[in-house]
């Protein structure tokens, strides 16, 4: 968005998605469900976002969604993702790269929480781990071969 639209549609953009993923979650564990069901609303704020019925299941990548998903689950994890994705994204300058090294690092760093129930949002987190990776194939193809457009890059003008 950043590229297309500039700097206030990009942090208007980034701020609903954070909340689309955060919204949904914090609103379940305010109401008090069991840990499974804010697991499954969690994944299923991302898989909305992802695949929405109103745009022909046409979304978004997921990243700032699931974001916003696990800093809500636990917002210490949703820190140190922001800094893992920081400072990946300003060593190499590809914002997919810190995305999906984020997305590597998520389960690992919902496993290392002290959370009564580490296993349920480990497997949670893992699975929106793949599905983010999966987003992602064409950015890593392009990671590999060298045409992914780095972070400050101007857009390509459409004919």
């Amino acid at each position: 968005m950043l590229r297309i639209g500039g700097k206030k549609a990009a942090i208007i953009t980034l701020t609903g998605d954070v909340l689309k993923g955060a919204l949904p979650v914090l609103l379940a564990r305010v109401l008090g469900v069991a840990p499974w069901i804010v697991a499954l609303v969690a994944f299923s704020a991302l898989l909305g976002h992802i695949y929405p019925v109103f745009f022909r299941f046409r979304g978004g990548k997921g990243v700032a969604t699931a974001f916003g998903v696990l800093v809500a689950i636990d917002p210490l994890a949703g820190a140190a993702l922001l800094g893992i994705w920081l400072v990946v994204a300003l060593i190499f300058r590809y914002s997919s790269l810190a995305a999906l090294t984020a997305a590597v690092a998520a389960p690992f760093l919902m496993g290392a929480t002290r959370h009564s129930h580490v296993g349920l949002f480990f497997a949670a987190t893992a699975a929106m781990s793949l599905l983010l990776l999966w987003r992602h194939r064409s950015n890593i193809r392009n990671l590999l071969s060298g045409q992914e457009t780095k972070i400050g890059a101007k857009a390509a003008k459409v004919r």
